[in-house]
């Protein structure tokens, strides 16, 4: 048996993956929240409460019948913590959406030109990746940067915390805008440049990597006494990527969740003037591939929609949102999920009534229209995004794979399918879990490769296909988003 840590912007799971015949069986053994902390003006994760609650999981799970071989830990890109030089922690790490990046972008493209740095990392430009974060460290001169000897991403972190060994895992690396995407190795020169020790960054090693056992002290705590803690592709939509349950070259992958990250799988990066113009990014796969896909602002439009809902006293589930959005009208208000202006707002119906009135469109007026323009214009963002991958790449795309909890999602999924022209085929919901299991499973020997990982995946987990409908009037509606994004680029 292998236990996944599945680290989520909202949530934490701890997860055990066994072989029963030829299917991977997944358990959910606990589950709990994570979300940011305001403290003293700005956004930070609760790694004491995480910790905690990862423990937990580890005690739960030794008590299931069963040797655990494999402990590997995955979340989410670019936040990180750093060590000082007596492997102390050094204050709780920043979370992504803090205010602390605002600006930064544009300040270091004024010591590294936009081009040049997109030429050297192949990384998306947004304004939380790792490298303007640290940068804002440098500008507001952190005294924390002088006592700094490590830094850790965050599921390298908790590997840290798990065995006292620093190292960081190339998926989730490459998430950093730190990492040279052809070279696969840090750069610092562009760390020098920007005045970012580069010391601080560990020696990389490949997913499947096994890191070390469990410190002592915890192995007593939590029982576990024989596992190795091993890195899987710590990037989470790497994991995910990795159980997509498809074969040959002819696809494309969407892992939906909070965010949405769409593209394909290479063999070498794509670092081209039009890559760049739109946008996209070059990660690292499993087997040293490059996940060339671009970030789309997902189901988090619709969560923060459903919170502030809530807070005013409105209980709904997702499903009773689903169920008013397939009765409201059809293509009534089309918006840009990526606008700036939904990274964060205090109030997100409210930025949605502000960006329809800026560009003269009709704002949704109840909660079913606000759920179903949330839900056509991802659509409609995939199928522009599939548009340009398809520019970018020479292999042709014939079906759709949607991975991740965002899969669970039937009316996004027929929406996507019409929208793209394209069948899409949905699940598993636990990809991330599942590729985490697998790649340890590599490593122990239980699993040859990745190919034979994905037909496990394929015959372990309910899978289902939606067909495109009603191709002309998400023609026309296409024709409608792509003028609003036109209007709106520089």
């Amino acid at each position: 048996m292998y236990i996944a840590i599945d680290l989520g912007a909202e949530s934490g799971r701890v997860i055990l993956g066994a072989l029963d015949r030829d299917h991977l069986v997944l358990t959910e053994i606990h589950r709990f929240v994570n979300r940011p902390v305001l403290l003293m003006g700005h956004l930070h994760w609760n790694l004491l409460s995480l910790y905690e609650e990862i423990l937990t999981g580890l005690r739960r799970a030794a008590q299931q019948e069963g040797d655990i071989r494999g402990i590997g830990v995955d979340s989410w890109g670019v936040d990180y913590g750093l060590l000082a030089r007596d492997r102390s922690i050094l204050g709780f790490p920043y979370a992504y959406r803090d205010s602390r990046t605002e600006g930064m972008m544009e300040r270091v493209f004024d010591l590294v030109s936009r081009e040049s740095l997109y030429e050297v990392t192949g990384i998306q430009f947004m304004p939380f990746n790792t490298l303007f974060q640290l940068f804002s460290m440098v500008s507001d001169k952190s005294p924390i940067l002088d006592v700094a000897d490590q830094l850790l991403l965050m599921p390298n972190l908790i590997h840290y915390l798990l065995t006292g060994e620093c190292v960081s895992e190339y998926t989730i690396a490459s998430t950093s805008q730190a990492l040279d995407a052809r070279k696969r190795a840090w750069t610092p020169e562009l760390l020098d440049r920007l005045e970012i020790p580069a010391h601080m960054f560990p020696p990389l090693i490949d997913p499947g990597t096994c890191i070390g056992p469990l410190k002592k002290e915890i192995a007593g705590d939590t029982n576990i006494r024989s596992a190795e803690v091993i890195a899987p592709a710590c990037h989470d939509t790497a994991s995910a990527v990795a159980a997509v349950p498809a074969s040959g070259e002819d696809w494309a992958y969407l892992s939906s969740g909070t965010w949405s990250l769409m593209g394909i799988e290479t063999r070498e990066p794509i670092i081209t003037s039009r890559s760049l113009a739109c946008n996209f990014t070059n990660e690292g796969g499993v087997n040293r591939t490059i996940r060339f896909l671009r970030n789309i602002a997902g189901l988090w439009l619709l969560q923060e929609c459903r919170r502030k809902w809530e807070r005013s006293g409105q209980r709904i589930s997702y499903a009773q949102l689903t169920a008013e959005a397939e009765d409201a009208p059809q293509f009534k208000t089309l918006i840009d999920p990526d606008d700036p202006q939904f990274l964060n707002p205090a109030d997100m119906p409210e930025a949605i009534v502000r960006y329809c009135r800026d560009r003269g469109q009709p704002a949704p007026e109840t909660m079913g229209e606000f759920v179903r323009c949330i839900l056509e214009s991802l659509a409609l963002k995939y199928r522009y995004t599939l548009d340009q991958i398809r520019e970018l790449c020479e292999n042709p795309i014939h079906r759709l794979h949607i991975v991740g909890g965002g899969s669970q999602n039937r009316l996004l999924n027929q929406f996507t399918a019409s929208a793209s022209g394209l069948p899409v085929v949905t699940g598993p919901v636990e990809a991330t879990a599942a590729g985490n299991i697998m790649l340890q499973m590599m490593a122990d020997g239980e699993l040859d490769s990745l190919a034979q990982g994905r037909a496990l995946v394929a015959r372990s987990f309910p899978l289902e296909q939606f067909d495109p409908l009603d191709n002309d009037s998400w023609r026309d509606a296409y024709g409608r988003f792509r003028s609003m994004i036109a209007r709106s680029m520089p």
